[in-house]
């Protein structure tokens, strides 16, 4: 049965023309993505909380979400290499290759960071684990960028 359009909304859409926002065969390692992204640049910025207070309990908190990003990276990484090799479309793009080899790098820089953070407070952060914070977040955003801008235009989704 059809409804006839609104005369207050005359530009209004038909329900059966509106689409989902994304598909549902989206990528879940893109979704998934959003806890290393969050726990590795939290870890960042609690590195440099530790740095402004010296409370012993933000360089806690950096070795947690270090661990936290950690885990949540191997699950990510699984997703994404499952739908890396299980779709053509998205093997194709050189994005692809470098957003999976820089992850891979990503999750070494955090591994190295949780060793060096499972030390005591000012020597867990100062002078190597801020460095290795600093990089492993800005090498996630980078690497998070080029997956998902490659996801986008593999799954061929306008924003």
């Amino acid at each position: 049965m059809a409804t006839a359009p609104d005369p207050a909304f005359p530009h209004a859409r038909r329900p059966e023309a509106i689409r989902p926002v994304f598909p549902a065969s989206y990528p879940l390692h893109v979704i998934l993505s959003a806890y290393p992204i969050a726990c590795f640049t939290g870890a960042f910025l609690t590195d440099w909380a530790y740095l402004a207070s010296y409370e012993m309990q933000w360089a806690n908190f950096s070795a947690w979400l270090i661990v936290a990003g950690l885990v949540m990276g191997v699950l990510t990484g699984t997703a994404g290499l499952v739908d890396f090799f299980s779709s053509r479309r998205m093997r194709r793009p050189r994005a692809g290759w470098w957003h999976g080899l820089g992850n891979g790098l990503v999750m070494l820089l955090a591994l190295l960071n949780a060793f060096v953070h499972s030390r005591d407070a000012y020597t867990s952060v100062m002078p190597w684990g801020i460095l290795l914070s600093l990089l492993t977040a800005v090498l996630v955003l980078v690497t998070s960028w080029l997956g998902t801008r490659q996801t986008m235009q593999a799954l061929e989704i306008r924003p």
